[in-house]
């Protein structure tokens, strides 16, 4: 790597390492549960009825079906996910965040917005802020070409 190569990865590697221990600090402390933990139940509440395919799930938490799997055990005990078959196609399984998992997201989520606000977007102008999009959305392009979780429009 060049200077400017190094300077920029450096810059890059730090906040991948930083930001994320941050998110799930503030989550567990505040909601008992961690940022891959969340990110399943956010992503739950905001598909369509609430329900995803497994498959789908582990995608967008970047997981194996394994581990999302022991994920999702956990929230069904606390009663925030139910799973079962597809009824159109029983060798799919699909989760579905239940209403005591929409009260426990919505709940969750103001302290997190309000962090993810201050760690990076109260740092950056509105248009650094649309280039940070444009520019994640190449990386993880690069890393896989499915792309990851995006919201409903």
């Amino acid at each position: 790597m060049d200077r400017d190569e190094l300077a920029t990865w450096s810059a890059f590697a730090t906040l991948l390492e930083w930001v994320p221990a941050a998110l799930d600090a503030q989550l567990k402390r505040d909601s008992g549960i961690g940022h891959f933990d969340f990110g399943i139940l956010f992503a739950l509440s905001r598909a369509e009825d609430h329900t995803l395919r497994m498959s789908d799930l582990a995608g967008y938490a970047n997981s194996t079906l394994s581990r999302l799997s022991r994920a999702v055990d956990r929230h069904e005990r606390e009663g925030w996910v139910r799973r079962a078959p597809d009824p159109a196609d029983g060798r799919i399984t699909l989760a579905t965040l239940t209403s005591r998992g929409r009260e426990f997201v919505r709940a969750a989520t103001p302290g997190h917005v309000q962090l993810v606000r201050r760690l990076v977007f109260d740092s950056l102008t509105r248009a650094q802020s649309q280039q940070l999009n444009v520019i994640s959305r190449r990386i993880t392009g690069a890393v896989r070409s499915e792309g990851g979780w995006q919201p409903p429009r």
